[in-house]
């Protein structure tokens, strides 16, 4: 049997010092930390930091779009110097990995990426992802490792997902760190201070979002901090961070790539019947459609949303957003086939 699969995500403020600088010190423990799981993981890095590595060299630096991403083409090198520098004195090499949302959403693309890591992983070395954000055509803060974190741990089938913050885990209204979640309701989500860091770009709403997706395909997602002594080791072991409780989850790993909607062309709101049957693993009709958004073409991946609002599925389209209209009065139309469908 392959050794699972263990993604840990770091961001920027849990790896940097207050100035947005890299602190050695910490990914020195990460590399220490990680060498001692070598052997028992295939082990994925995403790391954050990039931009706070390079804006010093980046004059007049205000933080605009271009200027942070001529600071993120700097400090990526930077990055992956100091990482190989403390993976090293460990004996393992590291590599790095820069993906755009493209690669996940079209599936020749994503084997393909696979195909990379799994290569690496049978010569020993850690691949270090994080967002190409030079060339990206998004604003760098809607950029989220978070979610490309979760794009990795659900596409390759992750055991484990470790996300590392400076709270060191979800904490309740007592500052505590809640231990276990079984499920992120309305009630885990009240606990969310709306508030962020200014290094980086996500926070814990982000967090819990693509936890509670994660945790849907099976995931086991740890919520942990690096200020304590042996944080990582002590986190994969549940004895601190915050657990979240992985669901079951039968589905093939084409299905989870799907589901795990690494990048959506647009939704469709379906009426209370279309659900039913699409929770009930039927095909979607062209019949139950209330409205779509988006530009898509056949074969792309869309969100399916009910009359809430609330996204309840995921799917792989049979026609364009252009053909819903002039088709939603066919009977028996077929949107999306059952077997393109994914309930989330």
């Amino acid at each position: 049997m392959p050794k699972p699969i263990l993604v840990v995500k770091f961001g920027t403020a849990s790896i940097t010092k207050q100035n947005g600088e890299p602190d050695e010190r910490i990914i020195l423990e990460i590399a220490r930390q990680l060498a001692t799981l070598h052997d028992k993981y295939r082990i994925v890095i995403i790391s954050s930091g990039a931009v706070g590595a390079g804006k010093h060299f980046i004059k007049d630096y205000h933080g605009n779009i271009n200027q942070r991403k001529a600071a993120a083409a700097v400090g990526n090198p930077l990055l992956l110097a100091i990482y190989a520098k403390y993976f090293g004195a460990f004996g393992i090499f590291v590599a790095q990995s820069l993906c755009e949302r493209q690669h996940f959403a079209h599936r020749e693309q994503f084997l393909q990426l696979k195909n990379t890591y799994d290569e690496l992983w049978k010569n020993g070395i850690i691949p270090i992802a994080n967002e190409n954000d030079v060339v990206s055509d998004r604003e760098l803060k809607f950029s989220d490792n978070d979610e490309l974190a979760t794009l990795i741990a659900t596409g390759f089938g992750a055991e484990t997902m470790l996300i590392c913050t400076q709270s060191g885990g979800l904490l309740n209204e007592k500052k505590e760190v809640v231990r276990e979640v079984n499920q992120i309701n309305d009630e885990i989500l009240g606990l969310v201070d709306a508030s962020k860091s200014s290094l980086g770009t996500g926070g814990m709403a982000s967090k819990l979002t693509f936890t509670k997706l994660a945790t849907r395909m099976g995931i086991r997602v740890i919520i942990f901090g690096m200020n304590q002594p042996e944080g990582l080791l002590k986190a994969l072991n549940g004895e601190s961070g915050s657990t979240f409780l992985p669901q079951t989850a039968n589905l093939s790993a084409r299905n989870k790539w799907l589901g795990s909607g690494g990048l959506t062309a647009g939704n469709i709101t379906v009426d209370n019947g279309a659900k039913k049957a699409v929770l009930n693993r039927n095909s979607l009709l062209s019949v139950g459609i209330l409205k779509s958004e988006g530009e898509f073409e056949s074969g792309e991946i869309i969100e399916l949303k009910d009359e809430n609002n609330v996204t309840f599925a995921v799917a792989r389209t049979r026609c364009s957003s252009a053909d819903i209209p002039l088709r939603d009065k066919i009977q028996g139309f077929v949107v999306a086939h059952a077997n393109d469908i994914v309930v989330i």
